[in-house]
């Protein structure tokens, strides 16, 4: 039933229904049911865990270490098989347990929308669930009630409804009976509607349903998910890269030694087993495990600071981030409003002044309203009105005490025709005082005097619309207040004969504030190179002030509009995205465009949002960032991360948390591709200098598995360098072997290689059986030696201190006690193929070590001098 209800009337759209006021009958509901199904979202599907388990293997890298893992087996090397078997079955057990708990403590987040309904049926009122309206109920709204269908409004005295969730407003919205003529207005403009899952802040109202399910505006956001497409992160796309690359390479060098050896007259089953044991030794078996235990650990870590990560890549992808785009409203806002500006008096301030016009506005304040307090003392009621009652506070003046001094004794609903309401109060010596308040044009207009000090004086309107402009252009929502005397309670409530001849009291300038964190989270996005984009459907001038109070943007920065996109074709658009910093007034698709036009351009898009129509955009995102409080459930379900405190600044917290583990991961990487490096050249060199294989396959297993493993998971565990929040983000298409990781591995695996078969020709033109062992010893030694050189691109090992990661430095150890152990046990000797080395030898293998840390301290010295001199 897909129509324009905002353009009917009331009458039209109950014929229209075929519905009326005393509601639809049992049998009615029942048919109608079997028609359009229940009040509920479909589009939003939970993962199963065998689906959560199944995409653990979804990765390259994955696929060739099974690979990997069945050529051991064939090649008889069942312990290689079973080691890598364990390390992929590690990696899949840590990240589905990640998302499995994730996932259910995303479920205990949840809550329904809109639970129950009042309706009308048979002429009765009666509380059903909201998954059994159907389209052509009658449904009563009330404060504090869910909206739990789309509505076409039929009645609504005082009826207001925040659609914050909906649309991105802050405000409240006045709701309205008559049909709206435009047929593209936009959803914040359809006042004569409700919509579902948005909340009744004040008032009553009776509409009938005219959709339900995946048919309302709710549902239609929700259904974008399905068509949304996920991006894989900049993690999974490198990786990805990565194993690629790493398996042609490897490929190629195996034939190279198959075809060489051949050509040597080697037997070629021999040869191919020798190519088919090297594939193996080249493959970092522990780089998945690694990489699942740094982002687990990072996941714990950003836990404990508010963050739920749902999908582990998402913990590295928030340091990979370029643009952020934000949603203004609870998210860089407080979604609670507050009285930040007065003018009363000729005086426009922060502060509340004394006088006695200043009085008349704080009774205003007072009692002109209907929040009140709870049983706890706390307010309770329109988010505006409560921002007076808390000014109120203030200022002295509590809202019993008033109310008894004034006590109310008739009123004027607001109504938005009007644009303002009027409440009258009994004076104690028997007169009657009636205050006015609405939009500032509406107040001037009607006060043909001001009260300045304890008088009066013309009222230059001209003047007050002026102020009024400047404290709407700070971001502001404007009241004006307006009073008059009389002399007994006025016998006809009419407004045109109440609301005349008003004293102008003053204005009130009432802001949604930011967050106080807020901007200096910002500060440090801009301090870190990424790019901070608020996104609102709040009007372009609170949009703009609210962005200049959080330092985002200059004071002549433009705001795009969702009108301003509608006009612009895709290339036009690409191009104004870029510089772009504030977006108003859009819908989720205007959204959803946003998000893809960065991505066009090659960035990586963080978007943050709590409300319904955030959820394409978070999806769509590279990663999405939910809201955990104030968030829906279709939100949440977008998210890659959950913000359990709904703090911007805890963003900002994740993404340095997201590029100390990437800096991680590619120091692991350059260590693993190193030590591969080294052993690859040293296996491959040695038939070309004519000597014999340097390394039997259970040594080789331990090199990989011990030698990488142990020190690899440690370097996981190194603390953030002092400037990652001051560089900036690494270039989307950036592979990890960017900034000289791949020249590094290639030449330092060679001087790893040249050591060992420096050695191995010594002792082999001796005649001496220790060669195999020196070449084993000083692999492993000048690999622990490279990882502690490793630990920073830049800064020296002196500069960090062996002590500033215990877990490495305990890694090391551990692995130099495992290796004398191989060398020098008897029990350990047939088994490793090893003999014990004289203390000189012994001396060798160490100082080789010692010639790699420094060689890496050098070019990183190197490295130093070119930042500081900017070559």
């Amino acid at each position: 039933m897909d129509e324009i209800w905002h353009q009917r009337t009331v009458a039209e759209s109950l014929d229209r229904l075929g519905a009326h006021s005393s509601g639809l009958s049992p049998d009615e509901v029942a048919r109608r049911r079997a028609t359009f199904g229940p009040n509920e979202l479909t589009s939003t599907v939970q993962r199963s865990a065998l689906r959560m388990l199944a995409s653990q293997f979804a990765n390259y890298m994955i696929v060739v270490l099974i690979v990997a893992a069945i050529i051991s087996g064939i090649v008889g090397d069942l312990a290689d098989t079973i080691v890598i078997g364990a390390i992929i079955v590690l990696n899949a057990v840590i990240g589905f347990f990640q998302e499995y708990r994730a996932e259910r403590a995303l479920a205990a987040l949840k809550a329904m929308v809109g639970p129950t309904a009042t309706v009308r049926r048979n002429g009765l009122l009666a509380t059903v669930s909201a998954a059994e309206l159907v389209p052509g109920d009658i449904v009563t709204l009330e404060a504090g009630r869910i909206v739990p269908a789309d509505l076409r409004l039929c009645e609504a005295p005082s009826l207001c409804i925040n659609e914050a969730a909906l649309t991105g407003e802050s405000v409240p919205v006045d709701k309205v009976t008559g049909a709206i003529g435009a047929a593209d207005s936009p959803i914040g403009d359809r006042h004569n509607m409700a919509y579902k899952g948005t909340a009744v802040t004040n008032g009553r109202g009776l509409g009938v349903v005219v959709a339900t399910g995946m048919r309302t505006e709710f549902g239609r956001i929700a259904s974008l998910l399905s068509d949304t497409a996920t991006v894989a992160t900049p993690l999974q796309r490198r990786l990805e890269v990565f194993g690629r690359g790493l398996a042609l390479i490897v490929l190629g060098i195996c034939a190279i030694i198959f075809v060489t050896g051949l050509l040597r007259g080697e037997a070629a089953l021999p040869m191919f087993l020798t190519a088919l044991s090297l594939a193996v030794a080249a493959i970092p078996e522990a780089l998945p495990a690694v990489v699942s235990i740094a982002l687990a650990i990072g996941a714990r870590k950003m836990l404990a600071h508010k963050a739920l990560i749902r999908r582990l890549p998402a913990v590295e992808t928030l340091g990979s981030v370029t643009v952020i785009c934000s949603d203004k409203t609870g998210t860089l806002t407080a979604n609670a409003m507050r009285v930040d500006q007065y003018y009363c008096d000729g005086v426009r301030t922060a502060e509340f002044g004394a006088g006695t016009a200043w009085d008349l506005l704080l009774d205003a304040m007072t009692v002109s309203h209907d929040a009140t307090t709870d049983d706890a003392g706390l307010p309770v009621g329109d988010p505006t009105e409560v921002a007076l009652l808390i000014a109120a506070r203030k200022a002295s003046r509590e809202h019993a005490l008033a109310d008894t001094r004034l006590p109310r004794t008739g009123e004027l609903p607001f109504d938005s025709g009007r644009k303002c309401m009027t409440t009258l109060h009994q004076l104690a010596d028997g007169r009657v005082l009636s205050i006015t308040k609405g939009a500032p044009e509406v107040i001037v207009a009607l006060s043909g005097r001001t009260r300045q000090g304890s008088g009066t004086a013309v009222t230059d309107p001209a003047a007050l619309l002026a102020v009024a402009e400047r404290m709407a252009a700070d971001g502001l929502r404007v009241l004006g207040v307006g009073i008059r005397e009389w002399a007994e309670m006025p016998r006809d409530m009419s407004p045109h004969l109440v609301e005349q001849n008003l004293d102008f009291v003053g204005f009130i300038g009432l802001l949604d504030p930011p967050r106080p964190e807020a901007a200096a989270a910002i500060a440090t996005c801009l301090g870190a190179g990424i790019v901070p984009v608020m996104i609102t459907g709040d009007h372009p001038t609170t949009a703009r002030a609210v962005a200049l109070r959080l330092g985002l943007g200059a004071e002549d920065s433009p705001v795009l509009t969702g009108a301003d996109i509608d006009q612009l074709t895709d290339a036009e658009f690409e191009k104004r995205v870029a510089a772009a910093r504030v977006f108003a007034r859009v819908t989720p698709e205007h959204k959803l465009r946003i998000v893809t036009a960065l991505q066009g351009q090659g960035q990586i898009v963080a978007m943050t949002g709590d409300g319904v129509n955030d959820a394409p955009a978070l999806r769509r995102a590279d990663i999405g960032v939910a809201m955990g409080i104030a968030g829906t459930d279709v939100a949440r379900e977008a998210g890659d991360m959950v913000l359990l405190d709904d703090n911007f600044a805890t963003v900002v917290r994740a993404v340095r948390e997201g590029r100390r583990i990437y800096d991680n991961l590619r120091r692991f990487i350059r260590y693993v591709l190193t030590t591969n490096s080294g052993e690859i050249w040293t296996i491959f060199l040695a038939p070309f200098l004519g000597l014999p294989v340097p390394l039997v396959p259970i040594q080789i297993l331990w090199i990989n598995l011990l030698t990488d493993g142990l020190p690899g998971l440690a370097l996981a565990a190194e603390p953030a360098e002092k400037n990652i929040m001051q560089r900036p983000p690494r270039p989307p298409g950036e592979s990890v072997f960017a900034r000289g990781l791949g020249v590094h591995a290639l030449l330092v695996g060679l001087l790893m290689a040249a050591m060992a078969l420096g050695a191995q020709a010594w002792h082999v033109g001796q005649g001496s059986p220790l060669w195999q062992t020196m070449v084993f010893t000083i692999l492993c030694f000048t690999q622990l030696g490279h990882v502690l050189a490793v630990r920073s691109e830049q800064t020296s090992l002196l500069t960090l201190g062996l002590l500033s990661n215990r877990p490495l430095l305990g890694a090391v150890t551990l692995t130099v006690a495992l290796q004398l152990a191989v060398v020098y046990l008897p029990a350990l000797n047939s088994l490793f193929h090893t003999v014990p080395l004289p203390a000189m030898d012994l001396a060798l293998c160490v100082a080789t070590a010692l010639v790699v840390l420094g060689v890496v301290e050098i070019e990183k010295w190197v490295r130093r001098r070119e930042a500081a001199t900017g070559s």
